[in-house]
């Protein structure tokens, strides 16, 4: 058997009667909605329910898949710590999970299990399935800070698995919208909030996974979103299949977003092939992109191949020596930044040169943006052609008196207090205040918010 069909559903605590005390009446059509889900579920008679929650045990480069006998979850940390869920784990579909997962080299498997006890992104789905159906067993996945490709291959995995061992399964995905639709919600408000609802609800309306993919990296966080990457995996476990949608419901009363939406899967259609045609067309724009790319992208790009064809530095191109005498004359601090699929894959510069050439400080820092970035693992070969790389030039730090000198789009910031150091370059995605620049450099150096800072400005000539 393959994927018998999908569910969306949020995971407000208050849904549960013991929880919300009333206050569920609230989000009536959403109760509604997850009961028609759920019934929904019911009658695929699924021996196995994979469910992916935000809330589940979660790592930065990892996807975890939990494991053991069973598991139990309560709401305690709601006020209702008499209100149980048990399930027991479909441990032959984790471990071929697991067997998938390392043959595809996909960084997913059980190791490292931080909540055992069910999170309450997978027992308020679980609470309402079991009202309608409990014949069956349960795959819980967490999410990652992997992207959303790995997401959905794991999506994939789960479809393939669930094929290789003729199980009948359901996936639902567990996770709310924004978190940012009124001044009185749990985050605030950001404009951002109700356009991430809209477009998730036009998705759900219309199966068209692919526009999960594409979605704006700065949109999602902007939102507060949370159930972006769960979405995300269950449109893998549809991948290449035809699906008919039924969205039931959206509310938001109390600031934060409530979509339930169904999902029945059909004949095989390889127009539905979402991952491949995202990816194909990143490729292409960035090798379109890079027609017209400067001299400075392309002195970076050099480096980079060179680097992982040959595992050592690279000589000076030939390019650089018939038109790049400015670079080879001029010093300056550079950073060099890379982002796939338009999130960040690495960043490292130099605020003051510490080689005797611009051209030199490329190289350098595309070799260390590109392999010793901490946040990240090391480049590889495979992914240099869904690489956007840029290269800021900057010019000599100043010290500035006031944040009044300060200006987030123009300026770059060093914050400074003792030998402890943080700078942010200007003009970035999602950084529109002098105070948020200052809070990330704070944030980037480890400077305490009582501790005493200097402040230094620079200007950036940003090269594509």
């Amino acid at each position: 058997m393959s994927i018998l069909g999908a569910v969306a559903v949020p995971h407000p605590p208050l849904i549960i009667p013991s929880v919300g005390q009333g206050r569920e009446d609230g989000i009536g059509h959403t109760i509604i909605a997850y009961q028609k889900a759920m019934q929904f579920v019911s009658s695929l008679k699924p021996k196995t329910v994979v469910i992916v929650s935000p809330h589940a045990t979660a790592y930065q480069d990892y996807l975890h898949i939990s494991s053991g006998d069973m598991a139990e979850g309560d709401f305690s940390a709601f006020g209702a710590p008499d209100e149980k869920v048990t399930c027991r784990y479909d441990m032959k579909m984790v471990e071929l999970l697991e067997e998938l997962c390392a043959k595809t080299h996909l960084s997913a498997g059980s190791y490292g299990e931080r909540v055992y006890k069910l999170d309450h992104g997978t027992a308020i789905p679980l609470y309402f399935l079991n009202k309608f159906y409990k014949d069956y067993e349960v795959v819980r996945i967490g999410i990652s800070g992997l992207s959303l490709g790995d997401h959905y291959r794991l999506g994939m995995l789960v479809k393939e698995a669930s094929e290789l061992l003729d199980k009948r399964v359901v996936f639902i995905a567990s996770g709310d919208l924004s978190h940012k639709l009124k001044d009185d919600g749990p985050y605030g408000y950001s404009a951002h909030g109700p356009v991430f609802d809209k477009k998730i609800v036009e998705i759900f309306k219309n199966a068209n996974f692919l526009k999960l993919l594409s979605l704006s990296p700065h949109l999602c966080e902007s939102a507060a979103e949370c159930g972006h990457r769960s979405f995300v995996m269950m449109a893998g476990a549809l991948d290449r299949m035809e699906v008919t949608a039924d969205f039931l419901s959206y509310e938001g009363p109390f600031g934060v977003g409530y979509a339930v939406a169904t999902f029945l899967p059909s004949t095989v259609n390889n127009d539905r092939d979402f991952l491949e045609q995202y990816e194909n067309s990143i490729k292409a724009d960035i090798a379109a992109k890079r027609k017209q790319a400067s001299i400075y992208v392309r002195l970076a790009l050099y480096t980079m191949e060179y680097f992982q064809k040959e595992r050592k530095n690279p000589p000076l191109p030939d390019f650089i020596e018939k038109e790049g005498q400015a670079l080879l004359a001029n010093k300056a601090g550079v950073f060099v930044s890379i982002k796939k699929f338009h999130e960040l894959r690495g960043c490292i510069g130099t605020i003051l040169p510490v080689t005797d050439s611009v051209a030199e400080e490329i190289m350098r820092n595309a070799i260390e943006a590109s392999n010793s970035d901490p946040r990240f693992p090391p480049i590889t070969y495979d992914e240099l052609p869904y690489l956007e790389v840029s290269v800021d030039v900057l010019s000599q730090p100043q010290r500035v008196d006031s944040i009044d000198e300060l200006d987030a789009k123009r300026y770059g910031v060093i914050v400074r207090a003792g030998n402890k150091c943080g700078l942010l370059l200007p003009n970035l995605e999602g950084v529109d205040t002098v105070n948020e620049q200052i809070r990330i450099c704070r944030q980037k150096g480890r400077i305490g918010e009582d501790e005493t800072v200097t402040l230094e400005r620079f200007e950036v000539v940003r090269y594509y």
